[in-house]
């Protein structure tokens, strides 16, 4: 918890002083009592209450003074509240590499059973975007929230030759430009100085291999960063050689007659380019996930939302002090007032 206005805690202060008049005054009535000869009298001029009862009052007025004072400080509470602003922006690789069959029954049909499964959990929530890349990047679906067109456009994905990481990320941003006004597309200047928190905007970047065509991965984590836009890689698949094979429609005509060979097996040609996707994610402070197989890839991208899809806000909960505070002053003066009404002796 924090306070707006700190200063206001030395009201806290008066409390002992308080306490100190209290006890003043209470020295000051024993010496002044006086003396009765009938102690009936006496019982019948006295309220009905024990020692403990009679301090109820008091430490409810003492409360409610030293939550008025809280409240006057303007206390602050960090509270997590869901981002339905934000965009993400799917990114995945679509080289020839993801028909290895070292995740059944291929890379590329995990991935897009993880990316449906996953664009089925944020339904109603943030923007979704998407981007695959190859020897080149593209932009599939361009932020929206239409969950079915999303699901309709990874039916139509195809795998070509090349690994563009960079690329891809570049097309991300400007997408994320397209649909947010307020972040600067490639090539502008950001107006906003790096450090001052993150954009309501995340790239996930999927992929099985290492950057192969333009710009360097690097360069466009740079980009991001000052855009306070995070990245959030995901290695996927194993470093072990496998076969691929092509599902369906799964190969592309310049896959098909540019030597991939069709729906025969071939072997996947590079391993996941580790160090530079977890440089990507220091960078732009997102995180790298790696993942060997299906379960692992839904895992990764399940835990992703929380991160990027919720922020924590501070809320003004003085008026909560306040309210509560006036209760409990509230109490102690109707108790007060109530067990220290005039009593008719019985007869």
């Amino acid at each position: 918890m924090s306070f707006s206005w700190p200063w206001a805690l030395l009201s806290l202060l008066t409390l002992p002083l308080l306490f100190a008049v209290r006890e003043w005054a209470r020295r000051r009535r024993r010496k002044s009592a006086v003396r009765v000869t009938s102690i009936a009298l006496v019982r019948a001029a006295l309220p009905g209450r024990t020692r403990w009862t009679r301090k109820i009052p008091a430490a409810l007025l003492i409360t409610g003074l030293a939550l008025l004072a809280v409240g006057a400080a303007r206390p602050q509470a960090s509270v997590p509240v869901p981002r339905t602003s934000a965009t993400i922006l799917l990114a995945l690789d679509v080289s020839r590499s993801m028909c290895a069959t070292d995740v059944d029954p291929n890379r590329i049909t995990a991935a897009r059973k993880a990316a449906v499964d996953f664009i089925e959990s944020q339904r109603g929530g943030p923007r979704i975007g998407l981007v695959t890349f190859a020897g080149s990047a593209g932009l599939l679906v361009p932020p929206t929230d239409d969950t079915d067109a999303l699901i309709k456009a990874l039916d139509g994905i195809t795998v070509s030759n090349g690994t563009a990481i960079g690329q891809a990320m570049l097309t991300a941003i400007d997408a994320i430009a397209e649909a947010d006004p307020s972040i600067p597309p490639t090539g502008a200047t950001p107006a906003e100085a790096p450090g001052s928190g993150y954009a309501a905007a995340a790239i996930v970047l999927l992929t099985d291999g290492a950057n192969s065509h333009g710009v360097e991965p690097s360069t466009a984590a740079e980009e991001a960063a000052l855009r306070r836009i995070r990245v959030f890689p995901i290695g996927f698949g194993t470093t072990d050689p496998a076969p691929m094979v092509c599902i369906g429609n799964q190969l592309n005509d310049y896959g098909r007659y540019g030597g991939l060979g069709g729906r025969g097996p071939g072997r996947a040609l590079r391993d996941i380019d580790e160090p530079t996707l977890k440089q990507i994610a220091e960078t732009t402070g997102g995180t790298y996930h790696r993942a060997e197989n299906a379960a692992e890839l839904d895992s990764a991208l399940n835990t992703l939302p929380s991160t990027f899809t919720v922020i924590h806000q501070e809320i003004d909960t003085a008026p909560a002090f306040t309210a509560t505070a006036a209760l409990l002053i509230t109490a102690a003066l109707a108790l007060s007032l109530w067990w220290n009404r005039p009593r008719t002796p019985s007869p």
